[in-house]
C-alpha cells in the first residue's frame, strides 16, 4: 500500500506503559530520558521497516529495546513481586498467520519478546510457563541472565513502599499510586501485514504467581490481518475479563467500528468494571489509535517518512 506521497506505507506504535503519570512529579530530565527511550525504539523498529522487514521482527526489535532500558516494567528494571522476585511475561502474535508465542513467570531470559518469538515461530505450543519456558529459551540459545540482572534500586525501594502501604490498606487506607510500566508495539509492513506484541513485569507486590493480560492472546495482544493489532497496558485483570485486545479487533471485523470508535468502546468497558490503561491499535490501512483512560501513557509512532513522535501525557 502506498501513502499520500506514493511511498510504501508502513508504520510502528510502541508503549511504555499508562497510569498515574503526574506532570509536576515528571522532571524535565527523567521525561527526557523517557522521550529518548521511546525514540531509539522506533527507531530500531523504523530500521527493519525501512529495510523491508517484516511486522513482526520490528515489534520484536522494538519491544527488546523497551526491555533493556531500566525506565520501564519489562526486562531488566521490571517490578519485584512480594517474596522479592521478578517474574516477566512476553506475548507475540502474527497477523498474517494468527500464529502467537507467549512466556509467563520467566526469571532468566533477559528479553522475553525473544523467548515468546520462539515458541511461536519454532513450537507447536502458544504458551510456555517457568521453568520449561526456561528450558526452552535456553536449546533456542536466547541469553539467559542471572536474576540480579532485572534488579533495580527504583523496583525494590516501590516494593518496600507497597509492603507497608498493605498494611496501611488493612488499617483502612484506600490509597494507591498504582502505576503500569508495561510495553508493547504494534506494527505494519511494507508487505501489508500486522503484527503485535507486549511484555511485562506485571504488578508491584502480586503474589501467587498471579500473570496479567500481557502473555494472554486476546487480552493483552492481538493481531489479525482481517482487522487489526493491538498492545495493551494497564490493570490486567480487567482486560482479561474484557477481553480487551480480541474484542476491540472484534469490533473492527465484525461490526465494521471504525479503529478509534473501537477503541474506545473497550476502554468504557474497562472503565465500567474499574479497569484503568490505554492501547494501542493499528490496521492494515495504517489508520491507528493510541487511547487511555489514565493520567498519561508513555507512547510513540513511526512510518515510512521516518520521523519518530512520541507522547506522555494526553496533550503530548
Amino acid at each position: 500500500m502506498k501513502d499520500s506521497n506514493n511511498k510504501t506505507l508502513f508504520k510502528l506504535l510502541i508503549h511504555g506503559g499508562a497510569g498515574a503519570i503526574l506532570r509536576d512529579k515528571l522532571t524535565p530530565e527523567r521525561e527526557q530520558a523517557f522521550r529518548q527511550i521511546l525514540t531509539e525504539a522506533l527507531l530500531a523498529g523504523y530500521t527493519i521497516l525501512a529495510a523491508k522487514g517484516s511486522s513482526v521482527d520490528a515489534v520484536v526489535a522494538a519491544i527488546t529495546f523497551l526491555e533493556d532500558s531500566p525506565l520501564f516494567n519489562a526486562g531488566k528494571g521490571a517490578v519485584f513481586n512480594h517474596e522479592g522476585h521478578i517474574e516477566l511475561d512476553a506475548s507475540i502474535m502474527d497477523g498474517a498467520t494468527r500464529m502467537a508465542g507467549a512466556v509467563a513467570a520467566v526469571t532468566t531470559i533477559r528479553n522475553p519478546i525473544c523467548a515468546a518469538h520462539k515458541v511461536m515461530t519454532q513450537s507447536p505450543y502458544v504458551m510456555l510457563i517457568g521453568h520449561g519456558a526456561e528450558v526452552y529459551a535456553a536449546e533456542q540459545n536466547l541469553e539467559l541472565v542471572d536474576p540480579t540482572y532485572f534488579y533495580t534500586q527504583h523496583r525494590w525501594d516501590q516494593l518496600k513502599k507497597a509492603i507497608a502501604k498493605e498494611k496501611i490498606l488493612l488499617d483502612h487506607d484506600a490509597e494507591s499510586d498504582e502505576k503500569y510500566g508495561t510495553v508493547g508495539a504494534v506494527a505494519l509492513d511494507c508487505y501489508g501485514n500486522l503484527a503485535a506484541g507486549t511484555s511485562t513485569g506485571g504488578l508491584t507486590n502480586k503474589r501467587y504467581g498471579r500473570i496479567g493480560d500481557s502473555p494472554i492472546i486476546g487480552a493483552g495482544t492481538y493481531a489479525d490481518n482481517r482487522s487489526i493489532a493491538v498492545s495493551a497496558t494497564g490493570s490486567g485483570e480487567m482486560f482479561i475479563r474484557t477481553a480487551a485486545a480480541f474484542n476491540t479487533a472484534a469490533y473492527v471485523r465484525m461490526k465494521q467500528i471504525p479503529l478509534t470508535e473501537a477503541v474506545e468502546r473497550t476502554l468504557e468497558e474497562i472503565t465500567a468494571i474499574g479497569g484503568a490503561g490505554g492501547l494501542i491499535a493499528l490496521d492494515t490501512k495504517g489508520n491507528y489509535a493510541m487511547q487511555f483512560n489514565t493520567s498519561g501513557m508513555y507512547r510513540g509512532m513511526i512510518d515510512n517518512n521516518g520521523v519518530a513522535w512520541t507522547g506522555i501525557f494526553a496533550d503530548n
